[in-house]
């Protein structure tokens, strides 16, 4: 089910510090980080300057939130842009699928973050600021809202967020766990295409380039070739980098890519098949047979089609 935002927060709203509070104990992440600090953090990070602030009026938390997540990486997006996309008037309130969808349609990956609070910390120590979903009340009131941590400060037990009407607002972060908790701690960020995020491996950037390829195909071949960087012997990347290739005409650099994947996974019949395929438009019918027979053996719910691809390689030997 997706998330509803129902109520924009800080825009008009004045929530009780009561509620934010909480409990006095540490909350289990942050208690977690406090006790075995991960090396590569440092103990500061601030891209609050470097990161645009757009205030919000009340219920645009959502479009205020990712318009600044995408100025803070190049693209022209405003609320009022935005708002068609994302926000729901009779809702009063963005659903997380929909600031997913919109952050590609800007031609960038989406990354939903891993629900730790280390990989919302690598993200920031690595210069990317990240939107986060937050509940600022009670569960039985949920009072919903989306913000952009733009940094954090390990010795005053401090993150940064550019929240509502507030720049570089303070929050400590056991509050800020508790309410970020409430939202199954959610959080996304997006990146240009020659970077990969710090907290994701490689299939999980690579499902995010698969999800823009649906929409902005080139931009997620470029993807594709940066996190292949990264990932060199990822099979989601290869798979995906090999797609994109082929879907551009590019048969050479399909073929190596599909190559590379069944060398390094022989046991995805779908590899094989797929280098079957880009081997005989190539008019090296053949090795296409050799392939596309490790993809029958290796059989799966897509038997059917390789056995298809299979009766046409062999009808012109």
């Amino acid at each position: 089910m997706r998330r509803l935002l129902l109520k924009a927060a800080l825009g008009g709203l004045v929530v009780s510090p009561l509620l934010l509070a909480g409990c006095a104990s540490t909350p289990p992440q942050v208690s977690a980080l406090e006790s075995n600090w991960p090396a590569h953090l440092p103990a500061r990070v601030d891209l609050s300057s470097r990161t645009p602030f757009i205030p919000q009026d009340d219920y645009e938390c959502g479009p205020a939130a990712l318009a600044m997540l995408l100025q803070s990486n190049g693209k022209r997006a405003t609320i009022e842009s935005l708002k068609p996309q994302v926000f729901l008037p009779g809702r009063q309130g963005s659903l997380q699928t929909e600031m997913l969808v919109a952050t590609r349609r800007q031609g960038l990956p989406a990354y939903p973050l891993p629900p730790r609070l280390d990989a919302l910390l690598s993200e920031l120590a690595a210069g990317h600021p990240v939107i986060v979903f937050q509940n600022l009340s009670l569960d039985v009131y949920p009072v919903w809202h989306y913000a952009v941590a733009v940094g954090y400060d390990r010795e005053r037990r401090m993150l940064l967020l550019h929240s509502g009407k507030t720049r570089r607002q303070e929050i400590e972060l056991p509050v800020f766990e508790r309410t970020w908790a409430r939202g199954d701690y959610w959080a996304m960020t997006t990146l240009p295409l020659d970077q990969v995020p710090a907290s994701l491996d490689g299939a999980q950037t690579g499902a995010a380039l698969s999800a823009l390829e649906r929409l902005h195909p080139s931009a997620a071949r470029q993807g594709y070739l940066t996190a292949l960087t990264r990932w060199p012997g990822e099979p989601v990347l290869l798979m995906g980098a090999g797609n994109t290739a082929y879907n551009a005409g590019d048969k050479a650099a399909a073929q190596k890519y599909y190559s590379r994947l069944t060398d390094v996974r022989p046991d995805i019949a779908d590899g094989w098949n797929n280098l079957a395929q880009v081997m005989l438009d190539q008019g090296y019918r053949y090795k296409a047979s050799l392939a596309i027979q490790r993809a029958v053996d290796l059989g799966g719910p897509r038997l059917d089609q390789y056995k298809s691809l299979q009766k046409k390689i062999t009808a012109g030997m």
